[in-house]
């Protein structure tokens, strides 16, 4: 009788996407990091190089290799809070999820509107 082969997919709750592929002997099974998990990953990363506090995450998207996650980060507090100076960094990641690289791609004051 001939062996079947199942070739499926079952993302979990925390948006990890695994495909079980029990054709691929001996293979491990693809794993692919979701949204969530990026910008956690990136934010972890990003504050091991970094002294300045984390204010938020406020962009994740897809790129070809990974994941971009724009992350706001408080560099210069000051009194009243809307002078601080506030910076956007880029963190790019891999497909595996792991990071590559970072940016910083502006700098604001937190009472400033957009341009």
């Amino acid at each position: 009788m001939p062996e079947q082969h199942r070739t499926g997919t079952s993302t979990s709750s925390k948006g990890v996407r695994a495909r079980d592929t029990s054709a691929d002997a001996g293979q491990e099974a693809v794993t692919q990091v979701g949204p969530e998990e990026a910008a956690r990953t990136a934010c972890d990363w990003l504050q091991s190089f970094i002294v300045h506090r984390i204010e938020g995450v406020c962009a994740v998207r897809r790129t070809e290799e990974g994941w971009c996650v724009g992350i706001d980060v408080l560099e210069v507090p000051r009194i009243p809070d809307t002078t601080s100076l506030l910076a956007t960094y880029e963190v790019e990641l891999d497909g595996s999820g792991g990071p590559a690289e970072y940016r910083r791609v502006c700098r604001y004051h937190r009472g400033t509107a957009n341009r």
